[in-house]
């Protein structure tokens, strides 16, 4: 059931409304937490399979806005004078990458113009992707597997790199392996050491092979051949997979936008699109991102954190991610006087956004 509170910033039923699950959202639940100034919202809805109700402190799998941890981990390190953004990643890691791939540099994985291929392997049905949801592989098992398939041609450049942005997974798992080698740490361990415990985020993790959710959480699903809906809130998945809460989220992007989390210097790159040597921001190529505001069809990432233009001129920076049964977001203004943090158990693998949409109107539109 829905649960609000509020000041004057914020407009309760509507943010209810907006995060009310109906038929075309093809969705059990969720949950979202909103601060404007001075006022707060927090809200759920659902969980439609069970009946039950969905606890505002439920945990949830955050898919691809673990890239905003490991880009801020890398910076780190860059801060530290222990990776150069301008560096190969060959010289870091020889050999990881094919041949093609052996001038892409740092920079360009962070920020996603490196022209690698995007994360493969044997196509699989909904069936199998069930199936196979307690399969855990290291980041070096997935780079593999994408630039060296087994029974088909090795892939080659989407684009020379540094010549355009696409959002690519297989970017981050390379930046992850990159920081376990200039650490010398599993990936977890350097998370916990670098961030979560700093920030005292206790409901937030990456657990490895570790395929439960602590309680409460928020249950994910996905239908399958058969029409079935089957719960996948117990899955596995690689070294950066994490779980978190809207709070804690909250916690994480209020210390990141602030600068706790790293030197201005390296903020400020974090929050920068790629541009070409005349200072004009690279074209974007793909769908999915980058296509609002006066700057649409050109980049609009950072270093795993991307901008999001409204149609009242808002922008909101943060990032969206997806797992198997969940998707999920982040977003502030840069100034911290908007922000929003939202889950959604999915039952399919439709559009994750329509919930999301509903919400950021609801939520910023004023």
């Amino acid at each position: 059931m829905p649960a609000a509170q509020a000041g004057t910033r914020l407009d309760p039923a509507a943010l209810a409304k907006a995060i009310e699950i109906v038929p075309v959202d093809h969705a059990a639940g969720d949950l979202a937490r909103v601060v404007s100034g001075a006022d707060s919202w927090q809200g759920t809805d659902g969980d439609l399979q069970t009946g039950q109700a969905i606890a505002p402190n439920a945990h949830f799998r955050i898919g691809s806005v673990a890239k905003s941890f490991e880009a801020t981990i890398a910076l780190q390190l860059v801060a530290e004078h222990r990776i150069d953004l301008e560096q190969t990643v060959e010289h870091y890691l020889p050999g990881l990458l094919t041949k093609p791939f052996r001038v892409v540099t740092v920079r360009q994985v962070l920020t996603m113009t490196s022209g690698l291929p995007e994360v493969g392997g044997p196509s699989v049905t909904i069936d199998q992707l069930i199936a196979n949801r307690f399969d855990y592989q290291l980041f070096d098992e997935i780079i593999q597997q994408s630039l060296r398939p087994k029974k088909s041609v090795w892939p080659g450049p989407r684009f020379p790199a540094g010549t355009r942005q696409s959002y690519n997974s297989l970017d981050y798992r390379v930046v992850g392996a990159l920081v376990e080698k200039v650490t010398g740490k599993p990936y977890p361990a350097v998370l916990r050491e670098r961030i979560v415990r700093p920030l005292s985020l206790t409901q937030t993790a990456a657990p490895g092979v570790g395929p439960r959710l602590p309680v409460p959480y928020l249950h994910g699903y996905l239908t399958n051949s058969k029409g079935q809906v089957v719960d996948v809130s117990e899955q596995n998945g690689n070294p950066s997979s994490m779980y978190s809460t809207t709070t804690d989220l909250d916690r994480f992007v209020t210390a990141l936008f602030r600068g706790d989390l790293l030197p201005a210097a390296q903020n400020q790159v974090m929050f920068s699109p790629p541009r070409d040597a005349n200072g004009n921001l690279l074209p974007y190529q793909g769908a999915g991102n980058c296509n609002t505001g006066l700057d649409a069809g050109k980049a609009c990432l950072g270093m795993g954190v991307g901008s999001l233009t409204l149609p009242n001129g808002t922008v909101l920076w943060g990032k969206t991610g997806e797992d198997m049964g969940y998707s999920s977001g982040v977003f502030a203004t840069r100034d911290l006087s908007e922000r929003g943090e939202y889950a959604v158990a999915e039952t399919t693998t439709n559009d994750p956004m329509t919930v999301p949409r509903r919400l950021l109107a609801a939520a910023f539109s004023n």
